[in-house]
C-alpha cells in the first residue's frame, strides 16, 4: 500500500520546518510547501548539500491542472519522476496518461523491488516505502508493438496535424485544408489513407477540378506533392495508424474498481524511430479530449493528468498555425479539468507562449560541457523565480533523482525554489516481462473493442463506384478521355451520388451522427463529433 493510501487524504504531514534545527533560509523555503489539503509528496528539501527530511516538498492536488514541466539531461531521473507522480495521482483517484518512449514505464503495473538503494533513499526522505503496483492499460499506435491498438480516422485527425506528419509547407497545408473542407461538406468520410488519396486525385481530375474552382482550386503540382507524401508515408509502414475502430479518448478517464485512477501507458518503443508521427498523435489525443470534455473550471482534483514526453519533437519544425493551436489548447484545457506536463531536456525546447502556461516545474540536472550547454543553462536559470540558491551551480551538481522544484501553492502563487531529493517510486522501476504485458493487453475489456481493424465503405469506395472499373488508385490528375455522347447526362455527378446516398453510420464512436453535413472542426482542425 502506498503512502497516499495509508495517510488520510485531508491530513497534512507534520508541518515542514517544525524542527528547530532547520536553517533560517531552509525554514523559509519549507514553509512555502506546508499545504493543508491533499497533495503529492515529491521528496525532502536539500540545503547546503544536506537532505532535510523534516522539510517535505509537495504539490497541491488541485494545482495539477495548472500544467507543468519536467526537464533535465538524459539519465538524470525524469522517467522516475513521472512514475512517482503518476503513482500518487492514481492512488488519489486521478487517471494518468503516460507515453512510454523507451519501454521502461510498463513497470508501473507491478510492485517494485526493494533493494539497498531504495531503502537508503526512503530513509533519506522519511518515506514509508511499500512495494505497490497500480492499475494500468497498455496501448500501441496502430497495434504496432505491445498494446491495445490506437487508431484515428483521417477525418478526425484533421488537416493541421496531418500536414505536420507529412512535413508539408504552409501552402500545401492550406491546400490540404481545402481537400478536407470539400470532403466534410460532401459527406465523403476520410477513414484511412486510401480515402484521402482518392479525394485528392478526384479533385485534380477533369470531373472534380470544378468542385473547388470558387475557393481557389487545388493545383496539380500541390496535389502531386501531397500524393507523393502520402505514398512515402504509407511505404514506411504507417498506414496502420489511420482507420477504424477509432480510439475513444474517454477511455483515458477511467478509474479502477478500487477507486484508483487508471494509468494509461502508450507503448512507443516499436515506433520510436518515427518521432514526428508519435508526437503528433499525442497532440491528437490531447486535442480530442479538449473538444469533447465539458467546462468544469477549477476543481479539487484534475480529471486527468497527461504527460507529454519528448515534447521538443512536437515543436520542432512546426508551422505558426500549429504552434498557435498548441498554445491555445494548453491555455484552455485547464478549464476542462486536464493537466498537461511537458517532458523534455531543457525549457528552451518549449516555446515561450507554452512555457508561460506551465505553473509547476521539476528541473533535473543539466550538463554544461559545451558553449551551447552553457547558453541553455543560463536560459533555464532565467525561467525560475528569484532564489536563495546559486542555480547555475546547483543545476550542474544535482545527483540522479534530485531536482529543483517550484510549484503553485493552493492560492495559485509560485512556491519558493526548492532543491529536492525525490522519493523512490513504489512500482517496478523498469519494464515488466513481455509475456505479462501481452497477457494484460489481451485480458483487457477494451481489447475486443479495438483489436480488429475494420474497413467499411467510405470515400475510396464511393469514388471508386463512380469511376466504374477504374479504381481510385488508377486515377491520375491528367485529363480523362472524352466520354461517349450523352453519357454524362445519364449519370449523376459524384457529388449528387454522395449527397443522395443518405446517412452514413460511423463505426465505434460516431453511431447516429449524420455525415451528410459539414463537420465542425476545432482548434487543430480535428473533427468535432457528438459521441
Amino acid at each position: 500500500m502506498s503512502d497516499s493510501e495509508t495517510m488520510p487524504q485531508a491530513a497534512a504531514p507534520e508541518a515542514p520546518g517544525s524542527a528547530p534545527a532547520l536553517p533560517k533560509e531552509a525554514l523559509e523555503i519549507a514553509s512555502g510547501y506546508a499545504f493543508g489539503g491533499p497533495a503529492l509528496d515529491l521528496g525532502a528539501l536539500l540545503w547546503d548539500g544536506v537532505c532535510l527530511p523534516d522539510a517535505q516538498v509537495r504539490i497541491p492536488l488541485a494545482m495539477l491542472n495548472r500544467h507543468g514541466l519536467v526537464a533535465g539531461a538524459t539519465g538524470t531521473g525524469k522517467t522516475k519522476t513521472l512514475q512517482l507522480v503518476a503513482e500518487q495521482l492514481s492512488a488519489q483517484g486521478v487517471p494518468v496518461f503516460l507515453a512510454d518512449i523507451k519501454g521502461d514505464v510498463s513497470g508501473i503495473s507491478a510492485p517494485g523491488a526493494e533493494n539497498d538503494k531504495v531503502r537508503a533513499r526512503a530513509a533519506d526522505v522519511h518515506q514509508r516505502w511499500t512495494a505497490t503496483g497500480f492499475p494500468a492499460e497498455f496501448y500501441a499506435l496502430g497495434g504496432i508493438g505491445h498494446g491495445i491498438p490506437v487508431r484515428a480516422t483521417i477525418t478526425d485527425f484533421g488537416p493541421l496535424l496531418l500536414s505536420k506528419v507529412l512535413q508539408l509547407n504552409q501552402t500545401q497545408e492550406q491546400s490540404l485544408g481545402l481537400v478536407f473542407h470539400y470532403a466534410d461538406s460532401k459527406g465523403l468520410e476520410l477513414v484511412d489513407l486510401k480515402d484521402l488519396r482518392a479525394v485528392v486525385t478526384f479533385l485534380t481530375s477533369d470531373e472534380g477540378r470544378p468542385e473547388l474552382k470558387d475557393i481557389g482550386g487545388l493545383s496539380s503540382a500541390t496535389a502531386g506533392v501531397i500524393l507523393r507524401a502520402l505514398t512515402a508515408f504509407e511505404a514506411q509502414g504507417m498506414a496502420d495508424f489511420f482507420g477504424e475502430p477509432e480510439f475513444d479518448t474517454n477511455e483515458l478517464l477511467r478509474t479502477a474498481e478500487d477507486g484508483r485512477g487508471m494509468v494509461s501507458v502508450l507503448e512507443l518503443p516499436a515506433v520510436q524511430d518515427k518521432p514526428r508521427l508519435f508526437s503528433t498523435f499525442l497532440m491528437w489525443l490531447l486535442a480530442d479530449l479538449f473538444h469533447d470534455l465539458p467546462e468544469v473550471g477549477d476543481t479539487d482534483r484534475p480529471k486527468l493528468v497527461f504527460f507529454f514526453d519528448e515534447a521538443h519533437l512536437l515543436f520542432h519544425g512546426a508551422s505558426k498555425a500549429f504552434l498557435e493551436s498548441v498554445t491555445q489548447t494548453v491555455r484552455l484545457i485547464r478549464s476542462k479539468g486536464v493537466g498537461v506536463f511537458f517532458v523534455t531536456q531543457t525549457p528552451k525546447d518549449v516555446p515561450a507562449d507554452v512555457l508561460a502556461q506551465l505553473g509547476n516545474r521539476v528541473q533535473h540536472a543539466l550538463r554544461a560541457f559545451t558553449p551551447d550547454d552553457q547558453k541553455a543553462l543560463k536560459a533555464t536559470v532565467r525561467t525560475f523565480p528569484d532564489s536563495a540558491y546559486d542555480l547555475e551551480e546547483l543545476l550542474t551538481g544535482l545527483g540522479t533523482g534530485e531536482a529543483v522544484v517550484t510549484v503553485l501553492s493552493e492560492k495559485g502563487a509560485p512556491t519558493p525554489v526548492a532543491a529536492t531529493r525525490l522519493r523512490a517510486p513504489e512500482s517496478l522501476m523498469g519494464p515488466v516481462d513481455t509475456a505479462a504485458l501481452d497477457s494484460a493487453v489481451t485480458a483487457s475489456p477494451l481489447y475486443g473493442r479495438y483489436a480488429q481493424a475494420v474497413d467499411r465503405e467510405s470515400a475510396y469506395e464511393k469514388l471508386g463506384a463512380r469511376r466504374g472499373a477504374k479504381g481510385p488508385d488508377e486515377m491520375t490528375a491528367e485529363p480523362a478521355p472524352p466520354a461517349p455522347a450523352g453519357s454524362r447526362k445519364e449519370e449523376p455527378s459524384v457529388v449528387r451520388q454522395v449527397v443522395d446516398s443518405g446517412v452514413f453510420k460511423s463505426l465505434a464512436r460516431s453511431l447516429g451522427t449524420q455525415i451528410g453535413r459539414e463537420i465542425s472542426r476545432s482548434i487543430f482542425g480535428t473533427a468535432r463529433r457528438r459521441r
